[in-house]
């Protein structure tokens, strides 16, 4: 037992720091990428650049993260209700182990760096997004219990490449060109969607599984049920915010006409 044990906890920490180590790499590549391929590059202020390479690991952790909570969700049977007697509460698996595992290096990385620049890579309301998502994701991880609730907050950063893609667009000087109004139109439904449609069913599902939720040891099931109505609000907040932008963004588009 101490040897499983053992290994599990390896795995968690090989997970993380592996998440760590990804965003540094990313980070890196990003720039130089950038540098050799986009001319403004070179034009950006300090500060510019370093939250330009940030939103690079934040979009490739948002890819990586979204496909496999997709795929454990909703193709594997990991989740599915009539696959195994066992619990849908208590199900986790190696892969589930390690996509939390990355998410927290995800998370203590770029939050490290929210604090380091604070506040121009965001301000409170990003450290208290950070912070709630790693104490739930690392909750769960450590426990083993919750992953399917933590994985469909986790499938909601579906939504972070359209998010950064518009800022390096308006960074780019480009706020007035097509791409940019298709990619505020694809973060409008895209959020509404992964952000706000999905954290209904996130409740839904609960409710209908609320036995089992209350099963969840004390600390999880209290956190399980406060953190994510927190992130709902802040959810539906962004989006009050990002519809108000996107119907700016067309009223000027029409005028220009």
């Amino acid at each position: 037992m101490g040897l499983v044990s053992s290994s599990k906890e390896f795995h968690w920490m090989t997970s993380v720091f592996f998440g760590m180590i990804f965003c540094k790499i990313v980070y890196e590549l990003t720039g130089l990428l950038s540098n050799l391929c986009f001319k403004g590059y070179t034009k950006l202020s300090n500060t510019e650049k370093v939250e330009w390479n940030n939103r690079g690991f934040s979009t490739f952790h948002a890819i990586i993260v979204a496909v496999a909570s997709l795929y454990l969700l909703l193709v594997s049977d990991l989740f599915d209700e009539d696959s195994r007697d066992e619990s849908i509460i208590n199900r986790a698996s190696t892969l589930s182990d390690t996509i939390l595992g990355i998410s927290i290096g995800y998370f203590l990385s770029d939050l490290a760096m929210i604090l380091w620049n604070f506040p121009a890579l965001g301000g409170l309301e990003y450290v208290l997004h950070h912070g709630l998502s790693m104490f739930s994701i690392f909750l769960s991880l450590i426990s083993g219990q919750g992953q399917v609730y933590i994985l469909m907050v986790l499938f909601s950063e579906s939504t972070t490449p359209f998010v950064n893609l518009r800022w390096h667009l308006d960074v780019a000087g480009l706020k007035s060109s097509n791409l940019y109004i298709c990619n505020g139109i694809a973060l409008f439904f895209g959020w509404l969607v992964a952000r706000i449609l999905l954290f209904i069913f996130f409740f839904y599902h609960m409710i209908i599984h609320f036995d089992e939720v209350k099963k969840i040891f004390p600390l999880g099931f209290y956190s399980l049920l406060m953190v994510p109505p927190v992130l709902a609000m802040m959810n539906a907040f962004w989006f009050w915010k990002i519809a108000k932008g996107l119907i700016k963004t067309l009223s000027k588009a029409r005028h220009s006409q």
